[in-house]
């Protein structure tokens, strides 16, 4: 969000998009150095704490007894996705540095997008549901929050789909909501074991989580 609004004061309009024409595109990138590069630093920053929550969250499943693909598809979903943010701050940087008004620029623009976009949305959806699923089997999460986890994570994976479909781009905003999802997870998972409410339920049924 900062990255987001750090461009658009610096700037003083919007970050063109990817569908923009090639005119209004090329006008903002050869012309807002400073703005590509506190919005590409921001953007990259901001990929460290979400690998830091990813391994966190990895942590307190495993504490938590959770031995099933879950925590592992959680963790290796948070590092694509911090990878892919990083990646997309990186080459908002690279546009600033380049400033010329050729096929060079358009293609950094769209690896931008396509690497903060669904290269970061996707694997994002794969943290979000591997805390998820295994929050809802096991009870270690109230099921309204579950339950909501898992349609965000769908949401996230269409995304997909923006590759083909350029309305589908319009699916990308849900990571803000996966976002603040995961930090409703990190309160609401107990902390061990002994802080679960339906200990038995909660011990009998691992081998229902065991398929994710």
């Amino acid at each position: 969000m900062a990255g987001l609004i750090a461009g658009a004061l610096l700037s003083g309009r919007g970050y063109p998009s990817v569908y923009a024409t090639t005119g209004d595109r090329l006008g903002y990138l050869t012309t807002q150095p400073q703005a590509l590069q506190w919005a590409g630093m921001l953007h990259f920053s901001s990929a460290v704490p979400l690998a830091i929550l990813a391994a966190s969250l990895h942590a307190r499943l495993h504490r938590l007894g959770v031995r099933a693909p879950g925590a592992s598809i959680a963790l290796t979903g948070g590092i694509i996705a911090a990878t892919a943010l990083m990646l997309s701050g990186l080459l908002q940087w690279a546009m600033s540095r380049h400033g010329q008004a050729d096929a060079t620029t358009l293609v950094l623009h769209d690896l931008t997008f396509l690497t903060g976009g669904p290269g970061h949305v996707v694997p994002l959806g794969l943290l979000v549901a591997g805390v998820a699923v295994p929050g809802l089997l096991l009870k270690l999460l109230p099921r309204p929050v579950a339950v909501a986890g898992l349609l965000i994570a769908v949401i996230a994976e269409l995304t997909t789909l923006a590759l083909l479909i350029t309305e589908a781009a319009y699916l990308l905003p849900v990571r803000f909501a996966a976002l603040a999802w995961l930090i409703v997870a990190a309160i609401r998972l107990p902390a061990d074991r002994r802080q679960i409410s339906s200990a038995p339920a909660a011990t009998a049924t691992p081998d229902a989580a065991s398929a994710f």
